[in-house]
């Protein structure tokens, strides 16, 4: 594993109930200039927040996009995550998952060392989301110093 410089702070953010433009907003506010989208897949029923569309959306307002899909919830554990709704189920399930991905996460490491970048997923509350783990994890191998969750629609 590289050396990572100190003083990288990496950001969170959900779109549960925000609009696409509030959410650029925030984003550019925070000085983020990469979004990666943690979603296993960058699909969403609300308009805007599918890949394209997002990806489209964020060039506009001068943030880049990228899909690291190997950081998404495995299909298996989001399905039992639906059934149950058991948050201690879904960590287990998705930190032996993260654990798999050594590769993925030095990427996105390197990723936040350059250049300043938010985590997406759905859930506005980080502590009901896998970015959380994501973020704790890249904190755990000393990647990233802070971790902020941004809110929509908040002041910084």
């Amino acid at each position: 594993m590289q050396n990572f410089p100190a003083g990288v702070t990496l950001y969170t953010i959900g779109y549960e109930g925000v609009a696409l433009d509030a959410l650029i907003g925030t984003l550019k506010q925070a000085g983020v200039r990469l979004l990666v989208d943690t979603r296993e897949r960058a699909q969403s029923r609300r308009p805007g927040f599918s890949k394209t569309a997002l990806s489209s959306a964020l060039a506009q307002g001068g943030v880049g996009y990228l899909h690291l899909r190997a950081l998404g919830t495995p299909p298996a554990v989001r399905k039992d995550y639906k059934m149950t709704h058991d948050f201690a189920s879904l960590k287990r399930g998705y930190l032996a998952h993260l654990a798999t991905q050594g590769e993925t996460l030095e990427e996105l490491g390197r990723l936040a060392a350059r250049e300043t970048v938010a985590l997406l997923c759905y859930e506005a509350d980080p502590a009901d989301c896998h970015r959380s783990l994501i973020a704790a994890r890249l904190r755990e191998l000393g990647m990233v110093n802070e971790v902020r969750d941004l809110h929509v629609g908040r002041e910084l």
